[in-house]
């Protein structure tokens, strides 16, 4: 029989404890994302796996808004951010800093999900775009690479949240975090 684990049984850190915890190489970039819950879901995605920071972009909201709030569930406390007005200057910060940008999107030449791989010697910024315009070209332009989720259904489209955690959760799982 398996017993479902109740939430103190669970073994959570607290924020103080996850601000000084080990981080997984990656920063979540989002360009021009305009759901406050999608931005939220991003928070509470980038908490779990212990994501360094997010970069807010454009039109993304930052977290003092009640929405994200009310989705991330505190996540946005423990999960570090920086907001850019422009997603070009974001990846241009992380490029100075020995970052490689690679945009989620579907694009000619993309490199799919299943033949990407990371690891902690490889720090990594995943840059996620706008629920309907995805990435914008000038920033996919400034990106080392495209990353494509490969889809099999008749929509080839998930939303940005999905995305995220499907895409993170590729980056950080041989970054060493869960031994």
């Amino acid at each position: 029989m398996n017993r479902k684990l109740k939430n103190e049984e669970l073994n959570r850190i607290s924020k103080d404890e996850f601000r000084e915890s080990d981080k997984a190489p990656v920063i979540v970039v989002l360009d021009n994302i305009r759901s406050l819950n999608n931005v939220g879901a991003v928070f509470r995605t980038s908490d779990a796996f212990r994501v360094e920071a997010i970069y807010l972009c454009g039109i993304t909201a930052t977290p003092e808004h009640r929405e994200i709030q009310k989705t991330a569930l505190g996540a946005q406390e423990s999960v570090s951010w920086k907001y850019f007005e422009n997603t070009t200057d974001a990846i241009d910060d992380l490029s100075s800093k020995g970052y490689s940008s690679w945009a989620i999107e579907q694009t000619e030449n993309s490199k799919m999900l299943n033949d990407w791989k990371n690891n902690r010697e490889n720090p990594v910024a995943l840059v996620f775009g706008n629920e309907v315009f995805g990435v914008d070209q000038e920033v996919i332009d400034k990106c080392e690479g495209v990353i494509e989720i490969p889809q099999l259904g008749t929509k080839h489209s998930l939303n940005i949240s999905v995305s995220a955690g499907i895409v993170i959760w590729e980056a950080v799982k041989n970054c060493d975090l869960f031994d």
